[in-house]
Formats: C-alpha cells, structure tokens, sequence
C-alpha cells in the first residue's frame, strides 16, 4: 500500500464510524459480560485492547479497572477519533495508537490484553495477531477475546465476507493452542444463523520459566 492509500478496512471504518454503534447492539453480544468475567480473574495494571474500535469496551475497562493504563490500537483514524470522544473523561490513563496489530510491540508488559470482535476482520493478520499477544502479554496476564466464531449458512457467511468478517470456526482453536485455557465456550444467536465464541486464558506454565 503506497503512503496516503487507505486500505479496504480504512475505507470500510471511514463510513461505519458514524454509526457503528448505533448499528451493531443487534450483533456484537457478550462485550461487556467479556469485561465482567476478566475482572473476576484480574486486576490489571496494563491494559491492551486490540481492534479497540470506537472506545465502547475501553471506556468499561476504564471504569472496571480504575487504576490501570490502558492502550487502545486500531488502524482506523476515524474509529480512533470517535474512541478519543467516547474516553474523553479518563484520557489521562488512555492512550490511542493508530497501527496494525501484526507483531509483538513490548514484549510482555500487559496483564490484560482483550480482542473484541476484532480478530475474525483481520483476514490476512490474525495468526501475527494473536502471536503478538503472546509474546506482549505479561507472564501471569490475561487474554481474553470475544468474537465470531462460526455459521452453518453460506450465503450469510459470504454476505459477513462482504463486510471483512471471516467465520471459519478458525480462532478458537488457535486460541486453545497459544494459550492455558480458563473459559472457551460458544453460543448460538439468533436461532443458529451464527455463533460467537467467549476465550479467557494465560500463558502456558512451561512459558513462565
């Protein structure tokens, strides 16, 4: 992609920005039981969110973690100028980065690293994704990720292609591979038309030695 040139994702979020969040409540299920469920396990100094879109899950991870620092990524200016409105009121603690998240950035400095609907768009990426987790989160840190995960009906899943989301049932178990599972589970919506799936786990042991 030469300087200047957006990518499709870019061009996708250019328009969607807007009304992102007005659209997808009929959609993007258990973002905020997935912030519930970490806080249960965690209490995190540093905090990830990759894909952070709009600023919807940093502002909860924001008021479920008061005394964390909080990064949010995403490769979309225009996601990342409604994020910058939506965290406003604890910017202090917030810090927007806009890159793609395709390769560890430092090495295990966060306790909690969260992936909200984000992995299952980044299609070429989500293999370096979820490599780069690895390695940046923290020894004893938490990952943990909502997503996509699989449809029985082809057409729907091409009309998802349209839209940059690939749902190959691909994640979970890449998930299940890199990381010690806490929780992994799936749950249909809308009567089967999909599923998502909800991951929480750590670094293996044999990595904390």
């Amino acid at each position: 992609m030469t300087p200047g040139t957006a990518s499709p994702i870019e061009r996708y979020y250019r328009l969607q920005a807007p009304i992102y969040d007005l659209t997808r409540w009929s959609s993007l299920f258990g973002r905020r039981a997935l912030v519930r469920h970490a806080a249960r396990l965690s209490e995190p100094a540093t905090v990830l969110e990759v894909g952070c879109g709009t600023g919807s899950n940093l502002r909860q991870l924001a008021r479920s973690f008061p005394a964390a620092q909080l990064v949010g990524v995403d490769a979309s200016a225009d996601m990342l100028a409604q994020a910058r409105r939506r965290t406003r009121t604890c910017r202090d603690r917030v810090r927007l980065e806009r890159c793609p998240y395709d390769r560890a950035r430092s090495g295990g400095a966060f306790d909690l690293i969260v992936f909200s609907y984000a992995l299952s768009m980044f299609n070429p990426g989500w293999e370096a994704a979820l490599d780069g987790a690895w390695h940046d989160l923290a020894p004893d840190g938490l990952i943990a990720v909502v997503d996509f995960h699989a449809s029985p009906i082809p057409a729907f899943k091409r009309w998802m292609g349209c839209n940059h989301v690939r749902m190959d049932g691909h994640l979970l178990p890449a998930l299940t591979e890199r990381f010690s599972v806490l929780r992994a589970d799936t749950d249909a919506s809308y009567g089967g038309l999909w599923s998502r799936f909800t991951f929480l786990g750590t670094k293996p042991v044999y990595c904390l030695t």
